[in-house]
């Protein structure tokens, strides 16, 4: 039923992935399917914020990214399945929804948390990425 599964994560929040990616690499098992884990990092950017930042922040920052992403997938996820590792920066829920078109994903796995308002609302992006995804969905609480 999926060939990729999509699940987004926040490298500085362990709510966003410990019951999400149990549940996308159980999906991707039981469909045979590759799965991208992402994470998105802010717009450091701006022109507004952005000069307060050495030349080569950005760089420094993705790389950092890229290895704890790295170092999450490598301890949760089965050696024996495939992973592409996406480390994006900008709005979140945009990203979700561009990573999910550009790598063709039939499936985006998202945790909704907001703790303050847990058992009433989606999260602001988890709800975005709901209603403007091409494909389904599967949130996470």
């Amino acid at each position: 039923m999926f060939e990729h599964i999509l699940l987004t994560v926040d490298l500085d929040d362990e709510n966003s992935w410990n019951k999400a990616l149990p549940l996308a690499v159980s999906n991707a098992k039981t469909h045979g399917a590759s799965l991208s884990v992402m994470t998105v990092l802010p717009d450091f950017g701006m022109s507004l914020v952005g000069q307060y930042f050495p030349k080569d922040h950005v760089e420094k920052v993705m790389a950092e990214a890229n290895k704890r992403l790295h170092d999450l997938v490598s301890a949760n996820v089965p050696s024996d399945q495939p992973v592409q590792h996406i480390v994006r920066q900008g709005t979140v829920y945009e990203m979700v929804l561009e990573t999910a078109k550009d790598i063709s994903a039939d499936l985006i796995v998202i945790a909704s948390h907001r703790p303050e308002l847990k058992d009433y609302l989606l999260g602001p992006n988890a709800a975005r990425v709901v209603r403007h995804a091409d494909c389904s969905v599967l949130v996470v609480r």
